[in-house]
């Protein structure tokens, strides 16, 4: 599942084929991706005008003249794909269409977007941009990880007293928006800790601040991590899976003692770590 990285790279990649531009036409598919699609779907995005393309924990918001925002999820396997438009010296020319593009975006300049989902655990929805925040999919998230809502003494006072382990606490989105297992690894790693240690107990617990800051921001600047079907706007892979740590390498050895990486299963996902670095 794309994480905050992944997300916030597919909305950057969007910024120039979208934001400030004309939908001329919009193209819907079928009637249901991860859930139905939403009324005259097509009727209701053609001639609206993109304000802003924003992201929400793993949402992309697009907010529209119209009043309505689109939302977007990528799902486990959805790809947000950018054509017809000049980026620096490179010209990405409109791709014949696939069995799986289930919604297509036509901008005016020739721009088109491609929502191609081949499981369809993807999402979209419009919803009314001056209630958008309190979307089913939105209310409950919690601050923004890069944002200054979330900081050393909100993250200290939430894990206070907390019987949880660290790892879980985490990727509690009630907690903080947009992490998810991949970078949560990493930064229990460059902190030092196991993933079983619980919250409560964590005596510096505002030192993860920085440290979840600057994973999140390696990850965005090298693209994100491709993992199985991840691919930015332009079709290219992500590139922090190079730098992974401990995420997906057991029985590696660790790139500061040597010690092999652990796994353990927490809560039905994977976590790795070091034995004798994390504890």
């Amino acid at each position: 599942m794309p994480e905050l990285p992944e997300v916030e790279t597919v909305r950057r990649g969007l910024l120039p084929a979208m934001e400030g531009r004309l939908i001329e036409r919009a193209e819907v598919n079928r009637p249901d991706l991860r859930w139905p699609l939403p009324e005259r779907m097509a009727e209701r995005l053609t001639g609206a005008r993109v304000i802003t393309l924003r992201r929400r924990s793993k949402y992309i918001l697009a907010d529209l003249s119209t009043g309505e925002t689109l939302l977007i999820h990528l799902g486990m396997s959805g790809r947000m794909l950018v054509s017809g438009i000049r980026l620096g010296d490179f010209v990405f020319e409109h791709a014949a269409p696939e069995k799986h593009d289930h919604v297509v975006l036509h901008l005016e300049g020739g721009a088109r977007v491609t929502f191609n989902d081949a499981r369809r655990f993807g999402a979209m929805d419009l919803l009314p941009t001056a209630t958008a925040e309190a979307h089913p999919l939105l209310a409950q998230i919690g601050p923004e990880p890069l944002g200054n809502a979330f900081n050393e003494n909100y993250l200290a006072a939430r894990l206070a007293g907390r019987n949880t382990p660290i790892k879980s606490a985490l990727l509690d989105q009630h907690l903080v928006a947009g992490l998810g297992n991949i970078y949560v690894c990493e930064v229990l790693f460059r902190a030092g800790l196991a993933p079983t240690r619980r919250a409560g107990d964590i005596k510096d617990a505002a030192a993860l601040v920085p440290i979840i800051r600057e994973v999140l921001t390696e990850a965005i600047e090298a693209g994100g991590s491709s993992l199985r079907d991840y691919r930015q706007t332009d079709g290219a892979l992500g590139y922090f899976q190079k730098a992974f740590a401990v995420y997906g390498r057991e029985g590696a050895p660790c790139v500061t003692c040597a010690t092999p990486i652990a796994r353990i299963t927490q809560s039905g996902r994977s976590s790795f770590y070091c034995p004798r670095c994390q504890t």
